[in-house]
C-alpha cells in the first residue's frame, strides 16, 4: 500500500484546505495518508521562518488566495478573526489521540479545523475549546488530561523535531518517500508522485 506523510497544524489555513482534499487524493491514488500532527510554532522557531501574516501585504494576498482555493475546492472557509491561534494544546490533543485512539483522531481533527476555519471561534479560549470538544463528542476533562501527559508532550516534541530534520519549514508539508512538497497548492504534484 502506498502512503504519503502529511505534516500539519490546525492553526494553518493552508493545512485546513489541504486536509479537506485528502479523501479525494487517497481515493484517486489508492494511497493512505500518514498523519503527522506537529507544532508549527516550534518549526518556525527552529527554522527562522514566520507566518506570511507577519508581512501585511503578503498576509492580505495569502488569505485572498486561500479564499480562492476554498471556492475552487468547494469547501467553506472563513479567515479566523482571532488569528493567530496558539495551537499547543490542540496539537497535543491530536498527537495524543493519534497514538492512543486512532478511531477518534480524524473526528477530532475535523472538529478543530471546523472551529477555527469555518466557525471563526476563538480557540485561544479554553472555555470555547471545551464547548467544541463536547459538541464533537469528546470529554473535555479527559482531553485536557491527555494533553497534560508527559508522553503526549514528548510525542508532539518528537514529531516536530522530526519534521525539522526532514526539512519542513511550514505546513502543510507532504512527503512521498523522500520527496517533499510544501503547501496545499502542491497537492497535484503529490498526486503525480504517488501515481508515478
Amino acid at each position: 500500500m502506498k502512503t504519503f506523510d502529511f505534516y500539519f497544524d490546525f492553526g494553518s489555513p493552508a493545512a485546513y484546505l489541504a486536509f479537506t482534499q485528502l479523501p479525494k487524493l487517497m481515493q484517486d491514488t489508492g494511497a493512505n495518508a500518514v498523519y503527522k500532527p506537529m507544532l508549527l510554532g516550534g518549526v518556525f522557531q527552529a527554522t527562522g521562518n514566520h507566518s506570511p501574516a507577519t508581512i501585511p501585504a503578503k498576509g492580505k494576498y495569502t488569505f485572498t488566495d486561500f479564499a480562492r482555493y476554498a471556492k475552487r475546492y468547494d469547501v467553506p472557509f472563513m479567515m479566523n478573526t482571532h488569528f493567530p491561534i496558539n495551537t499547543l494544546m490542540l496539537m497535543r490533543g491530536a498527537i495524543g489521540l493519534h497514538d492512543t485512539d486512532t478511531a477518534r483522531f480524524l473526528p477530532y481533527c475535523e472538529a478543530m479545523f471546523k472551529a477555527i476555519w469555518i466557525d471563526d471561534l476563538d480557540m485561544n479560549d479554553t472555555t470555547i475549546v471545551g464547548k467544541v470538544l463536547s459538541l464533537a463528542g469528546f470529554d473535555p476533562m479527559k482531553m485536557m488530561a491527555l494533553c497534560a501527559e508527559q508522553t503526549t508532550k514528548d510525542a508532539l516534541k518528537k514529531i516536530t523535531e522530526e519534521a525539522v530534520t526532514r526539512g519542513v519549514f511550514g505546513t502543510p508539508t507532504f512527503f512521498v518517500a523522500n520527496d517533499m512538497f510544501w503547501g496545499q497548492d502542491r497537492i497535484e504534484w503529490v498526486r503525480d508522485a504517488l501515481m508515478a
